[in-house]
């Protein structure tokens, strides 16, 4: 594929710049790793965070979608990047978890530790510096100005609400409570499940006394 067709694909992952919506996230994803663009790679971070948020990242698929084996073995290696850079910004994400399962703590540390000394990370034949990852994600969400609450969990400071809702809320819960935010139409079982489950927690979220013993008691 063309490397302006390539990036014109992007955009529903999340990629600043990029034009267009509507494609398949893991196939575009694959193509991202077999384009061997490292100022691609460096945003391959923000692609699988907002991939992952949405949804819509499965992990086997993308995988399957890559030809070559050592392809592979980068698209392995990007998404330890990707989760060490998530590590080294403190961010905290519902989905991390699952998605550390496929590598071992110690792959992923080394690659925190390269982050930590602002090192490069060598894939292929690129060197991506570890500096200018954080800059580009950092930068990119710091620039998002929409108010709409999936663009507000797309920057560092609400990753920490991200992350407060995954303490509370399942995944499925999570997921009915933001379409219920956002105005989304509902199924008749998940208009049950809210009113029966859901909508019982957000009472006791917005009760105010219950939010103030909380408050005293993380500062005592």
């Amino acid at each position: 594929m063309k490397r302006k067709d390539l990036i014109k694909k992007i955009k529903m992952l999340g990629y600043p710049l990029l034009e267009t919506e509507g494609e398949d996230a893991n196939l575009t994803l694959a193509e991202v790793v077999e384009s061997n663009d490292p100022r691609l790679w460096e945003g391959f971070p923000i692609m699988l965070a907002t991939a992952c948020e949405k949804g819509v990242f499965k992990r086997d698929l993308t995988k399957s979608k890559i030809k070559g084996v050592s392809q592979k073995k980068y698209f392995d290696q990007l998404v330890m990047m990707s989760l060490a850079l998530y590590e080294s910004l403190d961010l905290k994400f519902a989905w991390i978890k699952e998605l550390c399962k496929a590598h071992s703590k110690e792959a992923v540390f080394k690659y925190v530790n390269i982050f930590n000394a602002d090192g490069s990370i060598k894939i292929s034949i690129h060197e991506i510096p570890t500096e200018k990852m954080k800059s580009v994600f950092n930068m990119y969400f710091s620039e998002k100005k929409e108010d709409d609450l999936s663009d507000l969990l797309s920057t560092r400071e609400e990753f920490s609400l991200e992350y407060a809702m995954s303490q509370i809320f399942t995944g499925k819960q999570k997921e009915i409570f933001l379409k219920k935010f956002r105005q989304e139409k509902l199924t008749k079982t998940e208009k049950e499940y809210f009113s029966r489950v859901i909508k019982k927690k957000a009472y006791a979220l917005a009760n105010p006394e219950l939010h103030r013993l909380a408050r005293k008691l993380l500062e005592s």
